[in-house]
């Protein structure tokens, strides 16, 4: 991490990326940079780097925020579902275990991989993680 000294002369500013053009394009999972290249090569792995611009994402740090957010938008989605359902129409409890766990399962699989693309487009966009050119492990620097 750098360190900032009051007063002193600033690092010259970053080209601004656009984070939701960025976000957009890892959501339909292709390259946040070029938005022409493939961001997996698996079903949530990432490529290395991009085949048609270069851009590397071996760096990348997605982790579990990806999992977190379809998490939330599932929940959201099969609980207001359950309970739309719920008010309209008398259902026992096995129709409804026929109709929400197989729903939570294949909105899960499905939205997994355009989450977890969003999520590094936003970390192209701000520079994260290694996109500026610097690296996560830096050993701090001694006074």
């Amino acid at each position: 991490m750098a360190e900032q000294i009051f007063g002193a002369d600033t690092a010259p500013a970053r080209e601004r990326r656009p984070v939701w053009q960025a976000m957009w394009r890892g959501l339909r999972c292709r390259c946040p940079h070029c938005g022409e290249g493939k961001l997996f090569r698996a079903f949530v792995k990432p490529v290395d780097q991009c085949a048609v611009c270069g851009e590397d994402y071996t760096h990348q740090r997605a982790d579990d925020f990806p999992a977190y957010i379809t998490i939330t938008i599932v929940g959201h989605i099969v609980l207001g579902g359950f309970l739309a359902v719920e008010t309209l129409v008398i259902l026992s409890n096995w129709v409804h275990l026929a109709i929400w766990v197989p729903l939570t399962i294949l909105l899960s699989i499905g939205l997994l991989q355009p989450v977890k693309g969003a999520i590094i487009g936003l970390q192209w966009a701000n520079y994260m993680h290694g996109f500026g050119g610097e690296t996560d492990d830096q050993e701090p620097r001694e006074q």
